[in-house]
């Protein structure tokens, strides 16, 4: 039977206590993690995804042998074409590459006959774009995000989100945001790291992706934004 993928634990960084004895549990769906600056929030995404995170962990962490994982920043290599982002990471992990499914995956994420184009030649939303093709390139059944939208003007980042949102089903996903109304709308499962502990953050009885503009989506932002300036 396949252990459950998350992590729990205690963590501090330079001798001081950063979150102790967390329990989180990636189940199917979008999990999104809440809280201060500083609260550890990308650490953990870093301790999942076995990146250096500057932090002394003392716990036990369990997740698939192979990860996706999406930033804030695109991270495109400008010198190579879309298509060529999209199978890097398969190249540099010594896959060969597969240009159908990167056709097919640009396609799928709106930019249908953009394979050949550079980079520079593209909207910041289009470069996102681009980032989310090359996460599913990988087609891993967990997926890490860091504010991956935090950079795009409003109409973008709620496309972006309904986007993603369709393109990673069937899969375990884990967003780190500082946006509670993100959060709500796209959280199967809302927690708040605060206070070196997590805390689930009720939610309101809708499917996500939820429409924000609904009586209760505000209720609940207000109610999330009330806990996160009483940290």
């Amino acid at each position: 039977m396949t252990r459950d993928w998350g992590l729990s634990g205690t963590a501090t960084i330079g001798g001081a206590l950063l979150f102790d004895s967390i329990q989180l549990t990636l189940a199917p769906g979008w999990t999104c993690l809440l809280g201060a600056s500083g609260a550890g929030k990308s650490t953990v995404l870093r301790l999942l995804a076995g990146l250096p995170s500057g932090a002394s962990f003392d716990g036990q962490i369990n997740r698939p042998d192979r990860i996706g994982w999406m930033a804030q920043r695109d991270l495109l290599q400008p010198r190579l074409t879309v298509a060529q982002n999209v199978m890097l990471l398969g190249h540099l992990a010594g896959r060969r590459p597969d240009p159908a499914r990167a056709d097919a995956l640009l396609a799928a994420v709106g930019l249908d006959g953009f394979a050949a184009r550079r980079p520079d030649t593209l909207s910041g939303g289009q470069r996102q774009r681009v980032a989310l093709a090359r996460t599913l390139m990988e087609d891993a059944p967990l997926i890490l995000l860091d504010e991956p939208f935090s950079a795009l003007d409003p109409a973008t980042r709620a496309t972006m989100q309904d986007l993603a949102f369709t393109c990673l089903q069937g899969r375990r996903v884990l967003m780190v945001t500082h946006d509670p109304v993100e959060a709500l709308r796209l959280g199967n499962r809302v927690q708040l790291l605060h206070n070196h502990r997590l805390t689930d953050v009720a939610l309101p009885d809708l499917t996500p992706p939820r429409d924000p503009a609904l009586p209760e989506m505000a209720q609940a932002a207000a109610a999330l934004l009330a806990q996160l300036r009483g940290q």
